[in-house]
């Protein structure tokens, strides 16, 4: 069979209304000290993308509005919740308090491989990216239950954070939900 691209209006994309009653993915993000506008819209995007409950903006990371944000984020900035927090610390204790499962995604000596972590669908998680240039604050570390990384086999130490995002989002929720099939995606 030939194969041609889906047309717009054929993809089945929740309306705003229909995404905001949406039950979400048990899952937020806390962007620690990202400085690249572009990163955050496209976090915002992936995030829109797996239905992520929220997420929030700590330290020196940009918030919208926004026009380098908007660019990529393509209007996603409408659709996931998000919030602004000063201290990554403090966060993280009120994500704690809230029963999240909090993980760093950050290359250390006792990180686990992300294909080797197995998220349970019964727990709420709470993704931790760092700056491009300095990854996950020291201080953090604390605070998290893991730290999970993705392998890499070329001659660069790490990929871009919002690609890195992009990986461990369809990888959470690849494992987390129960039948792919219940949100259109099959296998041909």
């Amino acid at each position: 069979m030939p194969y041609q691209k889906t047309l717009n209006q054929d993809l089945g994309r929740k309306s705003m209304t229909d995404f905001h009653a949406a039950k979400k993915n048990p899952l937020v993000l806390v962007l620690d000290n990202i400085r690249s506008m572009q990163n955050v819209g496209s976090f915002f995007r992936t995030a829109d993308a797996f239905l992520i409950e929220e997420f929030f903006l700590c330290g020196i990371t940009p918030c919208p509005p926004h026009r380098d944000i908007h660019k990529s984020a393509l209007g996603a900035t409408d659709s996931v919740a998000w919030t602004y927090c000063k201290d990554i610390v403090e966060q993280l204790q009120i994500l704690r308090s809230k029963n999240y499962t909090l993980i760093a995604i950050e290359q250390t000596p006792s990180s686990i491989v992300l294909h080797n972590y197995v998220f349970d669908p019964n727990k709420k998680y709470a993704f931790i990216f760092g700056n491009e240039m300095h990854g996950v604050q020291e201080q953090v570390f604390p605070f998290v239950d893991a730290c999970i990384e993705i392998p890499q086999y070329g001659t660069k130490h790490s990929l871009n954070v919002s690609v890195c995002a992009g990986i461990c989002l369809w990888d959470f929720v690849r494992q987390t939900l129960p039948d792919l099939a219940t949100v259109g995606i099959t296998n041909h």
